[in-house]
């Protein structure tokens, strides 16, 4: 569950960054796909040892204190500072993976490539389909 959350938090970056294409790609393709595939890992593993789970709970509990205790130190640090320096963009300034700069790349620089590609999905969907159909008939 937590590497579902990060990921959907991976998203939130891009967004904050101005790339709404990576962010829906990233939630589609790593939040979906990706998590299924480590469902089904899990599910297929034989997970009957809880015995020497509960043994190094004591130890995995102050390990897991301590690296807090360290994480929220670092916060503290980070939030007290006085930062200098930092510089911002206008968000119409960037263009590199918004949807709007991806659409006119593809239909202005890269249309040939484009078509060739969709001419041979379609022609990869239609060989599917027909494979498909002999073997139900």
């Amino acid at each position: 569950m937590a590497l579902v959350v990060q990921f959907f938090m991976l998203a939130g970056l891009y967004l904050t960054l101005n790339a709404q294409f990576i962010a829906v790609i990233q939630v589609l393709v790593y939040a979906g796909a990706i998590m299924v595939l480590v469902v089904f890992v899990i599910m297929l593993l034989n997970l009957g040892d809880e015995e020497k789970l509960k043994e190094n709970f004591n130890i995995r509990v102050g390990i897991a204190i301590a690296f807090g205790s360290v994480l929220l130190l670092q916060f503290i640090v980070i939030f007290l500072s006085q930062t200098t320096g930092y510089q911002s963009f206008a968000p119409n300034s960037i263009t590199q993976g918004t949807v709007e700069g991806i659409g006119q790349e593809l239909y202005t620089n890269y249309l040939l490539p484009f078509i060739a590609i969709s001419i041979v999905l379609v022609a990869a969907i239609v060989g599917a389909v027909i494979l498909a159909k002999r073997k139900i008939d």
